[in-house]
């Protein structure tokens, strides 16, 4: 038994339309006792609908369509109404107030999508997916959370989990029944099976920095010397002056930060202080953090100023970016066309841009994309899209390995069944087939209330 639960399960703000959502063992008679129309909405099968009105112990609140559907054949799996009144706040709260007057209960954020992880109606990776779906801001991010919501990861997951399942119960056979004479699978097959697996989570794992900037963008940071044209790049990017722009050198004293997208990827961008070696108190301050952020920062957008000569203090920045993913930009391309030869050689990207005017902005576009792995995605591959999931999946590879290498020392079989049967369940937690509440209530708890 599952008690109704209601919620508001659209935006709780000035619309055309809004959604009362409620379900739950009775909840269509439930929604009965608050509906007005035609017909009883216990005498309608699934996918349908009647018009009418919605009401409380006041009387009318608003006319609306109900639509109804019959377990199993709903979003959570269970009886579901939805009222689709007109979006005003005030009624869409009396409306939910009457559903709890009624006897439903505040759904609590993300428990319709769990009730439907429970019934089975989706696995936990592609429960994950739909808030990644809600908060998409491109094509290919959006593409990516459908298709996982889809069960495009689940599928290439359950493929490792059947491998695995194989090998443990033949395994297990063997080691279990030896009076049954089981033949024991040839060392040379049960190798060529693991590593079947370990190709395939290590091309899914090849994945998860693409799928995590897909899904919650990237830090980056924009540096270089003092007057470069970070400013000016940072309300490009911006699309409106975010940061000021003067001609005077360290105008820029505190890191500045606004998310923008670019093409397809989510940008955190900070717009820090000029690299350079001063005595102004409060400027030496803004330079400490803008060092900082080129420390921490997971994506590096490197300002040089093409109308003047390459000097110490822009290569001691090129210096800096070791070992970081990076875009290198020659900013005011209008006044000088030559590429300095250490930013042509350094092998980073390099992208020729006036930001002034936008010149080669497609240019830069194309670059990030390309430097954080998202140029060539289509959103249909199989990708890891949270840490959770790279966790799951690297445990589970690290598993396999570790039975391979087993049987190629000369181990038993029983000692490489262990490992398998660590990454049997490392995958089935990846899936939630076998988790713990305490995962589920992670995976859950960053979900709006009404999905």
């Amino acid at each position: 038994m599952s008690h109704p639960i209601a919620a508001v399960a659209t935006p709780l703000s000035p619309a055309g339309l809004g959604v009362v959502r409620i379900s739950g063992d009775g909840a269509i008679a439930l929604a009965d006792t608050l509906f007005r129309g035609g017909k009883a909405l216990s005498s309608l099968e699934g996918y349908q609908a009647a018009y009418g009105h919605v009401t409380d112990a006041e009387g009318d609140i608003d006319d609306c369509v109900a639509l109804v559907f019959r377990a199993p054949h709903s979003y959570t799996g269970e009886d579901v109404v939805e009222f689709s009144c007109h979006g005003g706040t005030y009624i869409l709260r009396r409306v939910l107030r009457a559903a709890v007057a009624a006897g439903a209960r505040p759904a609590q954020g993300g428990e319709f999508t769990r009730r439907a992880f429970l019934n089975g109606k989706m696995d936990l990776s592609g429960a994950e997916a739909v808030m990644d779906l809600i908060a998409a801001e491109g094509k290919i991010a959006a593409k990516a959370a459908l298709s996982a919501r889809e069960g495009a990861l689940y599928r290439r997951l359950d493929e490792v989990k059947t491998l695995l399942v194989g090998l443990s119960a033949q395994i297990a056979a063997y080691i279990d029944y030896p009076d049954d004479d089981v033949p024991p699978l040839p060392t040379e097959e049960l190798i060529r099976t693991l590593e079947t697996a370990a190709k395939t989570l290590t091309a899914l794992l090849a994945t998860a920095d693409a799928g995590r900037i897909l899904t919650s963008g990237v830090d980056t940071a924009i540096v270089g010397a003092p007057n470069v044209g970070k400013s000016t790049l940072m309300n490009l990017l911006s699309g409106c002056e975010r940061s000021i722009v003067t001609d005077i050198a360290g105008t820029t004293r505190d890191v500045v930060e606004e998310t923008v997208l670019l093409g397809d990827v989510r940008l955190r961008l900070a717009d820090t202080a000029g690299l350079h070696d001063t005595q102004d108190t409060v400027e030496r301050i803004g330079v400490q953090k803008a060092r900082e952020r080129l420390k921490d920062a997971s994506l590096i957008l490197a300002v040089f100023d093409n109308s003047r000569p390459f000097d110490e203090g822009d290569a001691a920045l090129l210096a800096s970016l070791e070992g970081k993913y990076a875009v290198l930009i020659l900013n005011k391309t209008d006044l000088c066309d030559t590429v300095p030869a250490p930013l042509a050689d350094s092998g980073f990207p390099l992208v020729s841009l006036c930001a002034k005017s936008g010149d080669g902005l497609d240019t830069l576009t194309a670059a990030v994309a390309e430097v954080t792995g998202i140029a060539g995605l289509t959103g249909d591959e199989p990708m890891l899209a949270n840490e959770r999931q790279h966790i799951g999946a690297s445990r589970c590879l690290e598993s396999v390995n570790a039975a391979v290498e087993a049987l190629k020392a000369g181990f038993a079989e029983d000692a490489a069944a262990v490992c398998i049967d660590e990454a049997l369940a490392a995958v089935l937690e990846l899936t939630g087939e076998r988790v713990s509440d305490t995962v589920v209530q992670e995976v859950f708890s960053r979900f709006c209330v009404g999905k």
